[in-house]
């Protein structure tokens, strides 16, 4: 059978032909597959998974977790996507697997987990993870938490009305988020009904989050927006000993407090900062505040909100037990900022919030399953460059677009497969580097891991799904 076609300016008409070679457009893959079996992804996935299939013919949850994982690396928006990759048995062969699973196989494999499942499953799995992370800073790790909204049409469970500023009255998730700056990394992550606020179970879900860190991690920081300012929250992390920034809801009685001080320290000819003490309704004892003023000019926009009583100034104020500059402090906490470009990361790159299915758990479980793809991906950065600093790191987008993304032909030498990769596209000497540098990542330490604790305060009910009329 042949073909021709005439190109969209002058030239010479082209011929189409069908080849039986196999061929990938990601070919660009083979750093991250080598960077899999470095850390030994599959028998550790094979090691943990919580059931197994009796029929012969049935393709192993193990080789199912990871096939759903590549596909999310290749850019799948939908469960439906996974279905692209079938026909690529270049990539299969680089994966090592005489099938690659089609829709129906990835969703049936998540709607087999359950809450003692993801216990069972995820927890050893993301500890396991977390201890392959490279040499810490030595002042500490700063822990970021957020929130977000995940839209949502149809009847899923967990899927309800509550905060949702660009779909409002319309359902959605509010999944909540940990995430450690330096790395950076997702701790820990939670999927919750629409109707909870930012704060709802936060102590629960901060000690599952410390109860995942390997043994010489050390928190410098907790980071937070005013949604999480309350006390529960600040009583369990002073009763801890760990330092925090928390921006504070700016109610009557603090508002009244910044607006009467008259002590400021100038940062600069725009900004300045007063601590002060304040003890609020419900509180047994009062609590350090840090103050940011900063004057309203015309060319650009103030961060922070009016206090009626003070003309000409905008006003931020953290809540905190940290002592030492206040402006310090407030550079700080503007670090946090990156925590947003991480979870835009999570929706735009890797779709988290695409996947969906009517059960609670097994949409929890595939959000699972793209947040531990970012953890890997992320790890996999360090392994290709490990002098690169997390300012350099490229976004999952990048990644696919300058790495992963390269023509390639699956061929044999002497019985050997063989991977063409195309020179249009790097070839060898492009992705060869990247190789080495995986090849000779240090081995990490087995994780010693604790045993798990029955009554674990965090664990949620098995029959529903966090909400604010639990």
């Amino acid at each position: 059978m042949q073909a021709s076609c005439n190109p969209v300016f002058s030239g010479r008409e082209v011929q189409l032909r069908s080849t039986a070679k196999p061929i990938t457009p990601f070919g660009g893959l083979v750093s991250l597959i080598t960077f899999f079996e470095k850390i030994g992804l599959a028998g550790k996935i094979s090691e943990l998974m919580p059931f197994t299939y009796t029929s012969p013919n049935a393709i192993p949850p193990a080789q199912t977790f990871v096939a759903f994982i590549v596909s999310v690396v290749a850019g799948a928006r939908r469960l439906a996507h996974t279905d692209w990759l079938r026909a690529d048995k270049a990539l299969h062969a680089l994966l090592g697997i005489p099938r690659f699973p089609g829709t129906d196989t990835v969703r049936n494999l998540f709607l087999r987990f359950n809450q003692s499942r993801i216990e069972m499953f995820w927890r050893p799995l993301w500890k396991w993870l977390l201890m392959l992370s490279w040499i810490l800073p030595g002042g500490g790790l700063s822990l970021d938490l957020d929130s977000t909204i995940f839209q949502r049409s149809g009847h899923q469970q967990g899927a309800m009305r509550g905060y949702n500023p660009i779909r409002p009255g319309r359902n959605s998730h509010h999944p909540l988020l940990a995430f450690i700056a330096e790395a950076p990394l997702v701790l820990h992550a939670w999927l919750r009904s629409g109707n909870t606020s930012s704060a709802r179970g936060v102590v629960a879900f901060l000690t599952e989050a410390l109860a995942l860190m390997p043994a010489h991690w050390a928190i410098r920081t907790v980071r937070a927006d005013s949604g999480f300012f309350e006390d529960a929250l600040l009583s369990f992390l002073e009763a801890r000993n760990i330092p925090y920034i928390v921006v504070a809801k700016l109610t009557q009685t603090v508002k009244r407090k910044a607006a009467g001080l008259a002590k400021w320290t100038a940062i600069d000819e725009d900004y300045a900062w007063a601590r002060f003490s304040l003890k609020l309704n419900g509180w047994t004892e009062p609590r350090d505040f840090i103050a940011i003023r900063e004057r309203i000019r015309e060319n650009k926009s103030a961060v922070g909100r009016r206090l009626i009583d003070v003309e000409g100034y905008t006003f931020r104020i953290f809540v905190t037990n940290r002592q030492g500059d206040g402006a310090e402090l407030w550079r700080d906490y503007n670090q946090r900022a990156c925590i947003e470009q991480h979870i835009e990361e999570l929706k735009n790159d890797l779709q988290v919030d695409g996947f969906c299915m009517k059960d609670f758990f097994a949409t929890e479980s595939v959000f699972l399953a793209v947040c531990f793809t970012y953890n890997l991906l992320s790890l996999y950065q360090h392994s290709i460059a490990p002098e690169q600093r997390k300012t350099s790191f490229r976004r999952p987008a990048t990644l696919r677009a300058d790495v992963f993304i390269g023509g390639a032909i699956l061929g044999n030498r002497s019985r050997t497969p063989v991977l063409y990769i195309a020179e249009s596209w790097g070839g060898l000497g492009k992705h060869k580097p990247l190789i080495d540098n995986i090849l000779q990542w240090p081995e990490s330490t087995s994780p010693k891991l604790p045993p798990e604790t029955p009554d674990d305060p965090g664990k949620k009910d098995s029959s529903m799904p966090r909400t604010d009329a639990a």
